[in-house]
């Protein structure tokens, strides 16, 4: 039926300075198909947390998500920043961006008890720290210093992007999840772990490609300013033909009213 309509050509990518939340969502899954096998072992810290913390009580739980899974997680979180950079980290720049990771995230278990918002918002405001180790080779302080200042240029869409990568997985989870478990007669546990480790690595690179988007930002904001560039008319406030603020008192000229 649809044999002979011809096949519409992909939108070309918005520059990372003016990437939407949903562009940015877009790219991470292009860049997944491109780096399919190199992503897929992403997954895993999830699959096993989500697998294994159900075996712990209420107290517990919380405890394996700040210990064990801030290890794991982390260690997906750097390699996914590295992927999505395109580079090979050494391993000083790789062991500086594990530990402060490693810090970074022991809150977000807490900070996410009842919702995921408070989480989601403390990532979006210090997690860029660990890919500014990896692409700029900063030390700890500096790292930090640099995650804030990217996080503030355009923070909403910092936020935007972590919350629509983390709500994508969940919901995406959600459907493969009813797809193993009733179709292929699989076990919950099992089904469970598959859906995490196929649909989980996407929160990495979508979070790694963040970085890109948040310098860029601050890059084009703190750009000097050429000397002839064109300037707003409140810039210019006696350029020819300028409109009369209402309000405002108009200037005498040659003794005319």
């Amino acid at each position: 039926m649809f044999k002979g309509l011809p096949k519409q050509p992909r939108p070309p990518a918005l520059p990372p300075e003016t990437r939407t939340v949903g562009q940015l969502v877009g790219e991470s899954i292009q860049l997944y198909k491109r780096r399919f096998w190199a992503a897929l072992p992403l997954g895993l810290p999830i699959a096993i947390i989500d697998t294994t913390i159900p075996e712990f009580g209420r107290r517990g739980q919380l405890v394996y998500a700040c210990s064990l899974g801030a290890v794991l997680i982390t260690a997906a979180y750097v390699c996914g920043c590295a992927l999505a950079a395109g580079i090979r980290p050494s391993r000083r720049d790789f062991l500086v961006a594990y530990g402060l990771g490693v810090a970074i995230f022991v809150p977000f278990p807490l900070l996410a008890i009842g919702l995921i918002l408070p989480a989601a918002a403390w990532l979006a405001l210090v997690g860029l720290a660990v890919p500014a180790v990896l692409v700029e080779h900063l030390g700890p302080r500096e790292a930090l210093q640099r995650g804030l200042r990217l996080a503030k240029v355009d923070y909403v869409h910092a936020l935007g992007s972590i919350a629509t990568l983390g709500i994508a997985y969940f919901l995406t989870r959600l459907v493969l999840l009813v797809v193993l478990h009733g179709v292929g007669e699989t076990g919950a546990r099992t089904a469970a772990f598959v859906a995490d480790v196929v649909i989980s690595p996407v929160l990495f690179l979508g979070a790694g490609l963040l970085y890109f988007d948040q310098a860029a930002r601050l890059a084009s904001v703190t750009r000097p300013r050429r000397p002839d560039a064109d300037l707003h008319h409140v810039d210019e406030p006696d350029r020819p033909g300028r409109a009369d603020v209402e309000g405002e008192p108009r200037p005498a000229t040659g003794g005319q009213p």
